[in-house]
């Protein structure tokens, strides 16, 4: 009986324990340093994920913090009943002011700042291209408005495909070159982050393959690739409504299975680079061509604007063209998706014509809630923007980097250049209110500024003199004499070159888009057009010298399209101030 007295316990004892050390023996290591990677991955980009909410409290959605002054990325439709202000909260259980910056209709983007802190946790940007089918994917963000206390929902899975294109959906919303992933994607995740294994972002969550577009994930949801955002990260710093590309053709699946140019528009700028009907599109921003949806997912990446290399074949031939996108929709259309139709008409109506009916307003419609006063100048309305304020912040900083070098606001005056072309001959060009006039040899051209009518001066320039009255516009500090006058973004000069800032500005039809390099805010040069869709007058500014105590471009290269001009080469420049040519 001793005996068994005392092994009792011991099996009592080992029964115990057993299962504990069979349980931790079995689990194989590399599982655990999975778990604990999982852990670590979340925990270092929890802090970077916002939970939305509308101003006045109703909806929301989710978003990302991608800079530690405050800018957060999120859906466009989470932004677009939230109003000009909203509440954002964090995981560190706190609620912050944020502003609308700017929006993307199409391409369902939204770009936010959250206010109060200077140093907001902000996620790191990884390479969407570089994203493999198979690989893990964390989505992140406020699902069915679970998050009360900000705590982000975690799910997890694997990316199902690259490259998707989604139709639109109703609208023109549409979802190109997106990531297709298995992590389940419910209704409040909109505008939330998708990162990879390494804790990097790769894409905006924005939807969900729903069963009959009711609210039952099907496993089946897709994020805008960070790449994407990328291209459009200055244009959504502008402050403006932004607009997504166009060719200027469509494509087609020939029997070949080429894909093949099926309609152009003459006056698109691929149609002027030579790109004509029928022929086979090979690859487009460096990328083959092999079904429409691909070409459709390269042109849905890139801003209005943006100058990209296209290749084409005809007769067995290849041939590479740099064609500049246009826009993808006119102003009114980005308008009414911004809910903004309201505040122009279409056109001004005829003698005799019914004015436009305005919309009746909604009794019960909830008021906007007051913002908070301290934050009320961050916002500044403007018809075709989301928010002007960012807008004008964004040309303060360019415009003063000029005025630091080439400041000639004193010199509103008749400006006088004199100096050589590439070939020697000598020119006069003169600048002043009333007209442009240039000299050189026996030849005189003349832009008259008296009759609001631009011309083509000299012949086959695209517009020179007119370009270069643009010209003391800018440097002399008259912008507000331009009919409009905004930043754009940025993009890359020429399609080839270095980065610029683009600041566009107009008057009666004619538009300049001015260059600024992006590193040291150094002026580039100009495209000039009489028209919309005219060909362009280029001006690329080189050999910067000291003209008047001010710098000045010591030689304008100007081509016409892609074809060179000539180059004017400064000796003199003469300024007068206005007084002295009032005289």
């Amino acid at each position: 009986m001793q005996r068994l007295f005392i092994c009792v316990p011991f099996v009592i004892c080992t029964l115990m324990c057993l299962p504990a050390f069979s349980a931790e023996s079995s689990v194989d290591p590399a599982v655990l340093a999975a778990q604990k990677q999982r852990i670590d991955v979340i925990k270092a980009v929890s802090p970077s994920v916002v939970a939305i909410f509308g101003g006045a409290g109703d909806g929301g959605g989710s978003g990302v913090l991608v800079t530690p002054d405050g800018y957060a990325l999120t859906n466009f439709h989470v932004v677009s009943g939230a109003g000009n202000f909203m509440k954002c909260g964090l995981n560190d259980g706190k609620l912050y002011d944020a502003v609308i910056v700017s929006i993307d209709p199409t391409g369902d983007v939204a770009l936010i700042k959250l206010l109060g802190r200077t140093d907001f946790p902000a996620a790191r940007l990884g390479d969407s291209d570089a994203v493999q089918v198979g690989d893990w994917a964390y989505a992140m963000g406020n699902p069915f408005l679970l998050a009360t206390d900000f705590q982000p929902t975690i799910t997890y899975g694997i990316v199902s495909g690259v490259h998707r294109y989604q139709y639109p959906a109703g609208t023109f919303l549409e979802y190109t070159d997106c990531i297709q992933v298995d992590s389940s994607i419910n209704p409040g995740n909109s505008g939330g982050p998708l990162f990879n294994d390494r804790g990097e972002l790769i894409g905006i969550n924005g939807r969900g393959s729903f069963e009959k577009r009711g609210r039952v994930n099907s496993g089946a949801g897709y994020a805008i690739s960070i790449n994407q955002i990328k291209h459009f990260w200055d244009h959504l710093k502008s402050g403006r409504i932004v607009d997504h590309a166009a060719l200027g053709a469509t494509v087609t699946t020939g029997f070949d299975s080429n894909i093949d140019v099926a309609e152009i528009l003459e006056e698109s700028d691929a149609y002027r680079k030579g790109l004509r009907l029928g022929d086979e599109i090979v690859s487009f921003a460096g990328r083959p061509i092999r079904s429409v949806n691909q070409f459709k997912n390269i042109l849905g990446i890139y801003p209005a604007g943006w100058t990209l290399p296209l290749v084409y074949r005809r007769n067995e031939k290849k041939n590479t063209i740099y064609v500049r996108l246009q826009a993808l929709h006119t102003a009114l259309e980005l308008q009414e998706q911004a809910g903004q139709k309201q505040l122009i008409p279409e056109k001004a109506p005829e003698p005799g014509e019914k004015k436009p009916r305005l919309p009746m307003p909604n009794p019960h419609a909830k008021a906007a809630p007051e913002p908070p006063e301290k934050y009320k100048h961050l916002y500044v309305p403007k018809t075709g923007f989301a928010n002007y304020y960012f807008n004008q912040q964004q040309q303060e900083r360019l415009l003063q980097a000029l005025s630091a070098t080439s400041n000639f606001s004193d010199r509103t005056g008749t400006w006088t250049l004199t100096g050589k072309l590439g070939n020697g001959t000598d020119f006069i060009l003169t600048l002043a209110d009333k007209g442009v006039g240039f000299e050189v040899g026996k030849d005189i051209f003349l832009q008259s500024l008296e009759a609001d009518m631009f011309v083509d001066e000299p012949p086959g320039t695209g517009g020179l003199l007119a370009a270069l009255h643009h010209f003391r516009l800018l440097l002399s500090g008259q912008s507000e004499r331009f009919t409009d006058f905004y930043y754009l973004g940025s993009e890359r000069l020429d399609g080839t070159n270095e980065m610029v800032d683009v600041l566009i500005a107009t008057q009666t039809g004619t538009i300049s888009r001015w260059y600024f390099n992006k590193s040291d805010l150094s002026l580039r040069g100009l495209d000039f057009y009489l028209t919309e869709n005219s060909e362009v007058c280029a001006i690329r500014f080189e050999q910067f010298q000291t003209l008047n105590g001010q710098k000045f471009p010591g030689e304008l290269d100007v081509r016409y399209g892609s074809r060179p001009v000539m180059k004017l080469k400064v000796e003199r420049l003469k300024l007068d101030p206005l007084e002295n040519s009032k005289k």
